[in-house]
């Protein structure tokens, strides 16, 4: 998946993101601007979940 994609598909989830970890904000899914693995990081600092569950939602989605 190209960064363009990935910027689409991460915009698309935005909402499912929010709703599963409502500590992640609208400035998280920005700063990460299509980084996957900043995002995540995002997640995992916000949330506390651990990266190996966090990378598990997002293979669920089609992203990897």
């Amino acid at each position: 998946m190209n960064t363009d994609q990935m910027k689409g598909k991460l915009k698309q989830l935005g909402g499912e993101i929010k709703k599963k970890w409502g500590k992640v904000n609208d400035d998280d899914l920005t700063a990460a601007s299509g980084d996957l693995d900043v995002l995540m990081g995002k997640i995992q600092e916000r949330s506390g979940d651990c990266h190996e569950a966090i990378e598990k939602w997002f293979k669920s989605t089609g992203m990897d």
